[in-house]
């Protein structure tokens, strides 16, 4: 399957789906330059307690796609169902309320933060905006999720952003996107800016929570390593479109589409002698 293919959704009326993006268009005006066609009319579906990954070079479109879900911002055009609602057809208020169970982990895990808040703060920030919990309530699940993740809320707390390493910084970015309860995650390369050993702490912290959470990840990456080990499914994309779609076992044994191929040559080999 590739391009603008249909042959790897799913029925659209199955209700264990979450996720549904269907046509999805996003397009970017430059002025005297054009148009600059960032996402070209995809279409896919994320099972509940699936793991999506989404490979591909830089600039293919991975994360556009992610901000297209998030809304951030709205897609030139397609249709993007998170349990069954067009998120796009949503007003702002019924949008602010369904983002409490759509959360996102960014790449940079150092520049996504506040440098001015202490960490107390920027986890309880989603709390805050969701209203309708007391602030015992509140200090209560930013300290149980800052345990979860790994650190001491009674350390970290009251330290700001800067005085963490990118690792640690990475693990306040988990807990502020979970403290809310999401149900979908979307983590756009989240271990990219990290070092290896660091990486493997992320990856097996974010399954982890997966499972301790009932979540479902649409995971992006451009480490077909990384993707193979934490998805079920894998999307592969280039120039804004999809070249094919398949389980992580079958991708990487059977490739299809010739792009799939050249990644997947261009993993490196830990003894190539």
């Amino acid at each position: 399957m590739a391009g603008t293919g249909t042959a790897h959704l799913r029925d659209a009326d199955n209700d264990d789906l979450l996720l549904t993006v269907r046509n999805l268009v996003v397009e970017y005006d430059t002025g005297r330059a054009g148009k600059v066609h960032a996402v070209s009319d995809i279409s896919f579906d994320v099972k509940r307690g699936e793991t999506l990954g989404v490979v591909g070079e830089s600039g293919c479109g991975k994360s556009t796609v992610a901000k297209a879900v998030m809304q951030l911002p709205q897609p030139t055009s397609g249709e993007v169902k998170f349990k069954g609602d067009d998120l796009a057809a949503m007003s702002p208020r019924e949008l602010r309320s369904a983002r409490r169970t759509l959360q996102m982990i960014f790449q940079d895990p150092i520049s996504s933060l506040n440098p001015l808040r202490k960490v107390r703060h920027i986890v309880a920030e989603g709390l805050d905006v969701a209203g309708g919990r007391s602030r015992a309530e509140k200090q209560a699940m930013v300290d149980d999720i800052l345990s979860v993740v790994g650190l001491d809320p009674d350390v970290a707390g009251d330290r700001r952003p800067h005085e963490f390493s990118g690792g640690q910084c990475q693990r306040i970015s988990i807990a502020r996107a979970m403290v809310v309860e999401p149900e979908l995650v979307i983590c756009d390369e989240p271990v990219s800016a990290l070092d290896v050993s660091v990486q493997a702490q992320i990856l097996n912290l974010l399954e982890d929570m997966k499972e301790r959470y009932g979540l479902t990840l649409l995971f992006i990456a451009h480490d077909l390593a990384v993707v193979k080990n934490v998805s079920d499914r894998v999307m592969v994309m280039y120039l804004g479109k999809v070249c094919e779609v398949a389980s992580p076992d079958l991708l990487y044994a059977e490739p299809l589409h010739p792009y799939t191929e050249a990644l997947l040559s261009a993993i490196p080999e830990p003894d190539p002698m």
